[in-house]
This record gives C-alpha cells, sequence and structure tokens, in this order.
C-alpha cells in the first residue's frame, strides 16, 4: 500500500506528479502538503490523521492509529507550471505505463500488449491520456465493451479522486518522464 500512486497538484491545482504513497505521507508530516479529499477539502497531516477511517476505504497502521491513504496531495510552496506535453503515441503509453498491464499487473512481451480505453470509444470514451492505458491481451478480451466496474477488473494506477484534477487539458500524463525507445 506505501508504494502506490498519489497524485500531486500544485499551488494552483495543477497535476504535476505522481508519487508514493509513503512520500505523500511524509510530505504531510512536514507540512509541505496538505491531502485533499472528494469534496475538494484540503487537510494538514493532524486534521487528516483525525478523520475517522471507513471500511471500504483505504488506509494504513501507524503505532497508535489508522490513517486513511491520500490519493491527492497539494504542494504547499509549489507553483511551477508542468512541463511541455509530451507526444500521445503507442509507445509513450507503453513507457508511461512500464510495459506492464494495468489490469492484471503482468509485463509480457511488447508484441502482446496493446492499448485499452478505460471508457470504451463506443460509450463515448476519447482518446487521451486519461483515458488510455496498456493492457495485456486477455484482459482486454476479458473486458471488452465494459467499463473495468462492470468487467470485475480494478486499475492498478488510476484512481478516481484523481478524475476532478485531470481535465486542465492532457497534461503529459501527470507529467510523468517518459524514457526514450
Amino acid at each position: 500500500m506505501l508504494s502506490t500512486s498519489v497524485l500531486v497538484l500544485n499551488r494552483l491545482y495543477q497535476p504535476v506528479h505522481v508519487t508514493s504513497v509513503r512520500r505523500a505521507i511524509i510530505l504531510l508530516y512536514r507540512g509541505a502538503a496538505k491531502a485533499v479529499d472528494e469534496q475538494y477539502q484540503t487537510f494538514d497531516f493532524e486534521s487528516w490523521a483525525e478523520l475517522a477511517v471507513a471500511i471500504h476505504e483505504e488506509s494504513i497502521g501507524t503505532s497508535s492509529r489508522r490513517l486513511r491513504v491520500p490519493r491527492v496531495i497539494l504542494l504547499q510552496a509549489y507553483d511551477h507550471l508542468p512541463r511541455a506535453k509530451v507526444r500521445f503515441s503507442r509507445l509513450n503509453i507503453y513507457a508511461r505505463d512500464r510495459n506492464t498491464c494495468q489490469y492484471c499487473g503482468r509485463t509480457p512481451a511488447r508484441a502482446e500488449l496493446n492499448l485499452d480505453h478505460i471508457v470504451p470509444r463506443s460509450r463515448g470514451g476519447l482518446t487521451t491520456w486519461e483515458n488510455v492505458v496498456c493492457s495485456c491481451v486477455p484482459c482486454n478480451l476479458k473486458k471488452g465493451g465494459r467499463t473495468p466496474d462492470e468487467a470485475h477488473l480494478k486499475l492498478l494506477r488510476f484512481y478516481s479522486q484523481w478524475l476532478p484534477f485531470l481535465n486542465t487539458a492532457d497534461l503529459a500524463y501527470w507529467n510523468v518522464e517518459l524514457a526514450s525507445e
């Protein structure tokens, strides 16, 4: 759980990076960031730690309590704009997703990978950084023209709490640097 992803926003609420839960908790504890909840409320470490953890929510244990896992944090002193766009391409999607199926976590040969629209194109899904992920052929066939929830699949690196902050246009999948091929 500590190595899963957290979306990092600058002071202007623009996505600038993806970090681990471990790093996000450290930034919260040091006062360098605030957690952002589904209602866009911000919380410092103490107020975040005081929130009750519902049974269905992701959490981590400390020596004295359970702490909700933040999926979005807001940096307090960083207001730089994200870097320029990275070209949307099949190879850049593969690089962004580390040649890993975003449903099952397997890393098959590149010939066994393809791209999947999270919201299918038949349902109005767009071909954007936010809606396209790398998937293996078996998972893509299992998903078919359904959403991941309908197909009983879970995305490995994508969290619904990120969605409100991603419609600031294609910001190169939250500004993740891609390796050149």
